[in-house]
């Protein structure tokens, strides 16, 4: 485990308040906050948080980004997650696709992808779930067959997060038989608006329509878009998965809530309701420290897919029982047409359940921690 303390230097905490005062003078007086990583998709905040040099910060300076460390890039992200900002748009080619295309795309792939990611142009989803199949990303249907050039994709993905906005997303798909279920495995980076593909809507239980089915009918991909080694997918998919698990974005979904209730009966505390909101902030100030140190330790050049886990686990069970106690506190009807608060938390009550299995379950993440503290392997 390297969940060592890691403070923060006298220049990453002066980063974080030049993003604190840009946020307070960009977004307006009646801005309405998403939950973390809901925020809205808006490609012009994109642009200009770009402009900025704060999308696709650890993206080196050759290929168009900052050449910034993971740590800055977790300090402007817990920011932007703490304001609610718009960060849909960019949000998974940042987080997750730059630097898989940075340790396992070609040269010209990076030269390609990596400036328009950095600017702030370049959108990608997810191409992992599949129907199903739940969080079990090995039992995967999708097949690439080999084609003159290329390969040609068919298959279904599903809960594929603003795929009717964005350009590419990156395919883990079969591209051969094996006996080891995370064999024959591999990555594949589609155009989005290739012919054969079908983007259809997800109706949310809160009327959101972000999450998205998409259809691969005989997609052809060709051979200059394979991310990484035909076969190593299930290797590729497990790394990158360090960078999805751990950030900031698993445990401060439910900040703006916190901060609207106290805005609107901090005065009013009891005992009770004050020590319960001690008690939420020592567990988010604690879950935050677990996050830092896997951020740092991917500066490192460590690969720490347990110890993400592990922040994602304790992270989004923290912000689930977090809205059950405020909802407690709070002890009244949920309005979503009320105040701020009361948005908030009816935004929150509807979404909490997704937040302990987007991005791996509760029970895949712990059997992950099992086998590695058992000796068995980080998956």
């Amino acid at each position: 485990m390297i969940f060592t303390p890691t403070p923060l230097s006298a220049a990453e905490d002066a980063l974080r308040h030049e993003v604190r005062d840009w946020l307070d003078g960009t977004l307006p007086a009646d801005f309405r906050p998403g939950l973390g990583l809901g925020g809205r998709h808006d490609p012009d905040f994109s642009r200009a948080l770009a402009t900025r040099g704060w999308v696709g910060m650890s993206i080196p300076r050759q290929y168009g980004g900052a050449g910034a460390s993971t740590v800055q890039r977790f300090l402007v992200v817990e920011e932007l997650l703490a304001a609610g900002a718009p960060i849909a748009a960019h949000w998974i080619a940042e987080r997750q696709t730059a630097p898989a295309l940075l340790r396992f795309g070609t040269e010209e792939q990076r030269r390609w992808f990596l400036p328009r990611i950095a600017a702030g142009e370049c959108f990608f989803s997810l191409g992992m779930s599949e129907p199903d199949a739940g969080s079990d990303l090995a039992a995967v249907r999708t097949t690439a067959t080999r084609v003159d050039g290329g390969w040609e994709v068919s298959g279904t993905k599903v809960w594929t997060t603003n795929a009717h906005l964005n350009h590419f997303f990156v395919v883990l798909c079969r591209t051969s038989a094996s006996e080891n279920r995370h064999g024959g495995l591999s990555q594949l980076v589609v155009d989005l608006s290739s012919p054969g593909v079908t983007v259809s809507p997800i109706p949310l239980i809160d009327g959101e329509l972000h999450v998205n089915e998409v259809v691969l009918d005989r997609v052809h991909v060709p051979d200059d878009r394979v991310l990484g080694e035909i076969g190593q997918g299930w290797a590729q998919v497990t790394a990158e998965l360090a960078h999805e698990r751990s950030g900031p974005d698993r445990y401060l979904s439910v900040l703006g809530l916190l901060r609207n209730y106290l805005a609107e009966h901090g005065k009013d505390l009891d005992d009770a309701a004050a020590t319960a909101f001690g008690r939420i902030a020592a567990r988010l100030w604690s879950i935050r420290q677990l996050s830092l140190a896997v951020a740092r330790s991917l500066d490192e050049g460590e690969a720490p897919a347990t110890e993400a886990a592990l922040v994602k686990d304790v992270g989004t069970i923290f912000e689930q029982q977090t809205v059950e106690t405020v909802r407690e506190i709070a002890a009244c009807e949920i309005d979503p047409g009320g105040s701020m608060f009361q948005q908030l938390l009816a935004e929150c009550v509807l979404n909490a359940p997704s937040w302990t299995l987007r991005g791996g379950t509760t029970e895949v993440l712990r059997g992950i921690a099992a086998k590695a503290l058992t000796g068995g392997g980080a998956r």
